[in-house]
This record gives structure tokens, sequence and C-alpha cells, in this order.
């Protein structure tokens, strides 16, 4: 029996033979995003904002926008719109000259504080708009106007974004030029792109064995559903749709393992739905295919690991676990998902926590004209599952986690956000 990976290959040839558009494949990790939009009633794509503060007045909106555009039409990434074709999950790329991004300046209520603005803009991202768009929104408390650079998941992922920053910087310093004026480097880059999606495919479907897909049918079969809020929840009045706690650790000598901070995930889920459950954690993992340049691009695989909120078996045994999922890494999250849903599962591949990993040294700050913004946080934005954790690793360590207050109460969330940051201390 074909792959998944393989059946998509065949029906993306069999789709593209007889057409001239531009028609791309997809990565599983774009498939996942796909099924995700899918799946939402309101066709909402996954979205990745960075916010930047600048001194008032410092930022030129149209020469920010033609500084997106010139990046846009250098990714072909950047330039592409997910979309179904026939049933096909492909990339629509636009050429080099119709590159679009758009900078809107979302108008605020009278007294209206930025955060709630850029949520009211974000909140009505058209699923049918550029994979890439910048909102700029003065803040008058601070006297300084917040910018955010929001992309569709589905054509980044996190090793894109530190990229992403540092070129819109210096395309913002450059003279201007039309987006198509360097048309042989953007067909050279479009066959780069193109020839790293089909090495990441080719990985999948060199992954995605018999053994592999039992592997992880064994591994996940405990998983049913979601597991249950903790009880009927009601959001408080007003509050935005999600709540979030951050808190500053002393960094361990070399930073945290990665099964230590799946371990502490464990541990806040422990709070979150009790003991004796096996809560879907997802992560990204991954990175470019052997021999490919390192485009924009999404290809960062998710996986998934099944905390068992009991007390046991220990550091040592998840360590061992999560070992032996690296070995099985290859295989799409679609993939998996069907694995296990063979095995009887009423698993629908949704997942309770989300866990991502970064180290300070890849986050270079946006630089416009000399000119340093300040990262910051814009909290309350919905999330897509019912909690996320964020750990940022450098001279310190950096924790924030996010819950859906339709789900998660906000005491039970800090609850299980003090579980977290306890059992990450040295």
């Amino acid at each position: 029996m074909l792959s998944i990976t393989s059946q998509y290959l065949t029906r993306y040839r069999r789709l593209t033979a007889d057409r001239s558009d531009a028609l791309l494949p997809v990565t599983g990790a774009q498939r996942r995003f796909l099924l995700v939009r899918s799946l939402d009633p309101t066709g909402r794509p996954d979205v990745v904002p960075m916010f930047f503060a600048f001194p008032s007045g410092t930022i030129d909106p149209q020469r920010l926008r033609a500084a997106a555009r010139r990046l846009a039409a250098r990714h072909t990434a950047l330039r592409s719109r997910p979309t179904v074709v026939r049933g096909t999950p492909v990339l629509r790329v636009a050429a080099p000259d119709d590159a679009d991004v758009t900078v809107t300046r979302p108008a605020a209520a009278p007294g209206e504080p930025a955060a709630d603005t850029l949520r009211r803009a974000l909140a009505s991202w058209d699923p049918q708009g550029p994979p890439l768009r910048l909102f700029l929104v003065r803040d008058e408390e601070r006297d300084e106007d917040v910018l955010a650079v929001a992309l569709d998941h589905a054509v980044c992922d996190g090793r894109s974004l530190a990229r992403i920053v540092d070129e819109l910087g210096a395309a913002y310093g450059e003279e201007a030029t039309r987006p198509g004026e360097a048309a042989g480097e953007t067909a050279a880059e479009l066959a780069t792109y193109e020839d790293a999606v089909l090495r990441q495919l080719a990985a999948e479907e060199k992954g995605e064995t018999p053994a592999a897909a039992a592997y992880w049918a064994d591994r996940l079969r405990t998983l049913r559903t979601h597991a249950p809020a903790p009880r009927p929840v009601r959001a408080p009045e007003g509050a935005p749709p999600s709540g979030a706690a951050q808190a500053r650790l002393p960094a361990h000598d070399g930073g945290i393992s990665f099964p230590g901070l799946l371990d502490a995930c464990r541990s806040a889920a422990r709070e979150l739905y009790g003991p004796d459950r096996t809560v879907p954690l997802g992560y990204p993992w991954g990175g470019r295919p052997a021999g490919a340049e390192p485009v924009i691009g999404c290809f960062l695989n998710t996986l998934v690991f099944p905390a068992d909120t009991g007390h046991g078996p220990g550091s040592q045994a998840t360590a061992d676990a999560w070992w032996d999922d690296l070995d099985r890494a290859d295989v799409p999250f679609d993939a998996v998902v069907t694995a296990v849903r063979a095995t009887g599962s009423g698993w629908t591949g949704g997942l309770d926590g989300l866990l991502t990993v970064d180290d300070d040294s890849r986050r270079p700050p946006l630089t416009l004209a000399g000119v340093e913004g300040r990262e910051v946080h814009v909290d309350g934005r919905p999330v897509r599952g019912p909690f996320a954790v964020s750990v940022t690793q450098g001279a310190e360590i950096r924790l924030r986690m996010v819950w859906d207050r339709a789900v998660i109460d906000d005491e039970t969330a800090n609850r299980a956000f003090d579980a977290l940051t306890h059992a990450l201390r040295p």
C-alpha cells in the first residue's frame, strides 16, 4: 500500500501534468496546517506574528511596504498562497512583480490600547489575502509605534523568522527597485525552493515505513480524545480569549535538556487535567532536508509526546522514549494520525499542549534605517489548543505559557504554570 506521502506526490504530479499555472507541492508540515485550517469553522489559518516597538514617527509606511514587497519577491514561500486544488494541497505562486504585501494602520477606538487594536486586526485575518502582512499601530501611552510582522504559518517555520526579520531590515535600507528587476535571481530561488520541498517529501516518503507507522500507532495508542477540561469555564467578562503567564529563571549549565522541558510540561498537564491522563503534547522538530539550501518555508514536522500525567516513570525514561521518537521524526504528522486511528483510537490529531523552544541568539531585533526595534508581546490572542509553552534559552531562561480561557480557567492555569516553573528550577 502506498504511503500518504507517495499518494500525495502521485496526486500532485497528476494535477500539474497539464497545467500552466505555477503550483508547487507542499511539505508534510504544510499539509498539517492546511488540515487544521479546514477543521476550523471559520477557516482561520495559524498566524505567526512578531511585534516590535519603535520610537513614534520612526517608520515610513511606504518605504516599509516597498521593503516587504522586495522581500516577498525574493522568496517563493512569501509570495505563495496555500490552497487546495481538486482535493490536493498546493502552493499557488505569484510572479515576483505580483508579490503582494499589505501594510495596514488599523483604526483604534477612542482610548483603545494598542494591544487591543492589534488583536482585533489579527483576528480579522482574511485567509484569501497575502501570506505576509504588516500592521502598524500607535501606542499613545508609550509614545511608540508598534509594528506587527505577521505570517501565515503554512509558509514559514521558526527557523525562517530570524531570516525574515534580518532581510526585512536590510531591504528597508535599500534603494527602491521594482520587485521583478532581479528576475533571474528570483527564478533561481524558486527552483531552489522547489528542490528543498521535493527533498523534504523524499525524506518523508522514505521515513514513512510500515515499521515506523506501527511504532507511532503503539506509542500513541492511549490517545483517545482531548483530555477533559478541569471544569466548565466561563471567561471573565471583557477578558481577551487567552490568558498568559511568564517567568525568568537562571540558566542551567548548557541550558535545559529537551526531555527536561517535556517533563516540566507533564507537570503542568497534571495540574490542568489531573493524574492518570495521557495528554498529547506537540512540538516542532527537524530542519531542512539533507543537501537542501536553507530557504524560507515551512519544513518543521510536528511530533507528539504522549504525556502521562501520573508521577512516573521518571526523567531518564522520558529521555529514552524521546530519543526513540526522533528515530522516526521524518514520518509526517498526518501519517502518524492515520496510523493511530487505524488502531481504533478516537484521536483526531488534536493537541492539548504545544511546546516550542528557541535560542535567544537566533532572535535578532528588527532594525530599520539604523533604529533598533524592541521586541514586545501582545497577549490575549486566540490559542489553537488548550495551552502552549514557549521557552527561550540564553543567558537566562524565559518561560511563557498561554491558555484558552474557554477551556482552562485562570486559577488552574496559574497553578499549572507554577508547577512548570518549579520543575525547571535548578
